[in-house]
């Protein structure tokens, strides 16, 4: 049986630890509670739950004597990387230690020749980036936050670049593991397919710390495309962006980048990055990779596609500097939205639905949050028909806050509804666990047996990812 959230490990049992701990670690073991508080919460809602104490291993083996000392004496381990997460990951609801994986940043081998890399679990994608520019190789994966890549497999992430690269799913090839007991293993390997045993590698990209912690990666790449378009087209209608969406990805086009902005949304971006040539109506950002003449060829499809669709004239961002502005901006749309209101508390919803249902999720989903009167807007990688709702409330209104929550639970709820996913990234963590059942059904209890299976004295992050029977 797991554990609750609520059992804390004894006092004394934590002094223990923590000179054993200390014995390995020296200073880099943290019990200063400015540290532990600014490591007890993510990007997302500000509710705080801190570890016990932090530690910063600086390499694979400090993290197996981590493991084991702590599995040995039942505390708590909740990995963390850059602290981005948005649904409750890094938050320690039973104390223990938080494992911080910062210090373990090198990138360890870059093979140009067969397109991958080797890294430790700590290197962020614009440190790889920065690393691979000047051998023509780029990783795709961009979820606006520079997060760790180990934090972004950990939670299944993608970002604006999946619909044509794919998620952690797609670009992981390989992990280094260390188990709940500390014992260290390699899943997968280079080869792009393998039909040899279990797949380990894909059970491990989205478990969010609550299986074994990640200190390595073996990672796809890919090369930098040789022509870079990108481009803004503003809509009349919410609805003309969506069918042109749906009408682009059933024509099988491989764009990049599709991203769409409500009015909302683009009120506050405009503002916020100092976008004055746009207008406040619904948007699709867009950005196209290729040879000269395969962009010019998807951008005459898609131009005509959305002159159907009643949209408007093509705004081009051709040069490095121009995309660059573009993109931060989109990237920028949370601290935008939350510039709405400042002073406000935010729920960043996260569903993903079959693309032919877009429409019709997002536009319940628009119905349910005017009837809930509070600030929202509508953004997200509708490419592969993944939106996120941002919900804005006052943490000191109970009834804002109770709204607040109920909207994003009927977001998620639609999604599963319409045979889509509560989390199209994000994850589940603790935020969505009460929705797990509803999605999978009997298949949680398959859950359950494997995280029984592979820590059986729930010290992995507990609380998260799977609810307790």
């Amino acid at each position: 049986m797991m554990s609750g959230p609520d059992l804390h490990v004894s006092p004394a049992r934590l002094a223990l630890v923590f000179g054993e701990l200390a014995a390995k670690l020296g200073d880099r073991l943290v019990t200063a509670r400015a540290i532990c508080d600014a490591h007890g919460r993510g990007e997302g809602l500000h509710d705080i739950f801190p570890p016990d104490a932090v530690a910063f291993p600086t390499r694979e083996e400090e993290v197996v004597d981590i493991l084991k000392i702590c599995h040995q004496n039942g505390v708590p381990v909740i990995p963390f990387g850059a602290g981005t997460s948005l649904e409750g990951h890094v938050q320690a609801r039973r104390g223990g230690i938080c494992l911080d994986m910062s210090r373990m940043c090198r990138i360890l081998e870059v093979n140009a020749a067969d397109m991958d890399c080797r890294v430790e679990a700590g290197v962020t994608r614009e440190q790889l980036n920065a690393h691979l520019r000047d051998m023509g190789l780029f990783f795709p994966l961009d979820p606006g936050a520079n997060a760790t890549l180990g934090g972004m497999a950990a939670t299944r992430a993608s970002g604006t670049n999946a619909v044509r690269y794919g998620t952690m799913r797609e670009v992981t090839l390989g992990m280094s593991i260390v188990s709940a007991d500390g014992k260290c293993f390699k899943t997968g390997g280079r080869a792009l397919k393998s039909s040899a045993g279990y797949d380990l590698t894909r059970l491990f990209v989205g478990s969010e710390g609550t299986l074994g912690v990640i200190t390595e990666l073996q990672l796809r790449l890919f090369g930098i495309p040789e022509h870079v378009a990108s481009a803004v087209c503003p809509f009349e209608t919410l609805d003309g962006a969506i069918e042109t969406v749906i009408a682009i990805r059933q024509l099988g086009l491989p764009l990049a980048r599709l991203e769409l902005l409500d009015e909302t949304q683009m009120l506050a971006s405009i503002a916020y990055s100092k976008l004055d040539e746009f207008e406040p109506v619904p948007t699709l950002f867009l950005e196209f990779h290729g040879s000269p003449i395969s962009v010019d060829d998807e951008i005459a499809q898609v131009s005509a596609v959305a002159r159907d669709h009643g949209g408007g004239e093509f705004r081009w961002a051709v040069s490095t500097d121009e995309r660059s502005r573009l993109w931060r901006a989109r990237h920028d749309a949370y601290f935008a939205g939350r510039a709405l209101a400042p002073g406000k508390e935010s729920i960043a919803t996260d569903a993903c639905v079959p693309i032919s249902l877009l429409g019709t999720c997002i536009r319940e989903c628009r119905d349910a949050a005017d009837a809930s009167e509070l600030i929202t807007t509508v953004l997200g990688h509708v490419g592969d028909g993944n939106f996120h709702m941002l919900i804005l409330f006052d943490p000191a209104d109970a009834d804002e806050r109770a709204r607040a929550e109920a909207l994003a639970d009927f977001v998620a709820r639609r999604a599963i509804l319409h045979g889509g996913t509560s989390t199209g990234e994000h994850g589940i963590g603790s935020h969505k666990l009460h929705h797990l059942e509803a999605e999978h059904g009997r298949g949680v209890e398959t859950m359950r047996t494997i995280k029984r299976a592979l820590d059986p004295g729930n010290i992995l992050n507990p609380g998260k990812t799977i609810p307790a029977a």
